[in-house]
C-alpha cells in the first residue's frame, strides 16, 4: 500500500486546513487508516483513526476541533479547524490491514511521506 499525503501549509491560529491522503496498492486489504504528526523534537502521535465501516477515535487534544473521513474509493480526509500553534507538525497519514487502535505507532506498516503544517500565533 503507498500513501500519498497532501493539503499542509500555513494558517493563522484559528484557522482551517483540509489534509487529504490518496491511496494505492491492495486497498480491498486495507481496514484501519489514520493521521498521526510529529512536532520537532516530539515522539510522532496519534491524531485520528478510522475503521473501514467509519468509525472515528481522537486524541483528547483535537477532539471536538479535527474530523477524521474516509470515501469509499478509501481517500483519506482531517478537516482541522480551530487550529493552535501547539498544531503544527508534519502531518503522516497510515493505513493497516488491522486495526491502529492501541497500535504504538512504530508498529504501524503504512505510511505516506508526510506533509506539514505550520500555525502561526
Amino acid at each position: 500500500v503507498q500513501l500519498q499525503a497532501s493539503g499542509g501549509g500555513l494558517v493563522q491560529s484559528g484557522g482551517s486546513l483540509r489534509l487529504s491522503c490518496v491511496p494505492s496498492g491492495s486497498l480491498s486489504s486495507v481496514r484501519d487508516m489514520g493521521w498521526y504528526r510529529q512536532a520537532p523534537g516530539k515522539q510522532r502521535e496519534l491524531v485520528a483513526t478510522i475503521t473501514h465501516s467509519g468509525r472515528p477515535i481522537y486524541a483528547d487534544s483535537v477532539r471536538g476541533r479535527f474530523t477524521i473521513s474516509r470515501d469509499n474509493a478509501q481517500k483519506l480526509y482531517l478537516e482541522m479547524d480551530s487550529l493552535k500553534p501547539e498544531d503544527t507538525a508534519v502531518y503522516y497519514c497510515a493505513a493497516s490491514f488491522g486495526t491502529l487502535s492501541g497500535l504504538r505507532w512504530q508498529n504501524v506498516p503504512y505510511w505516506g511521506q508526510g506533509t506539514e503544517v505550520t500555525v502561526s500565533s
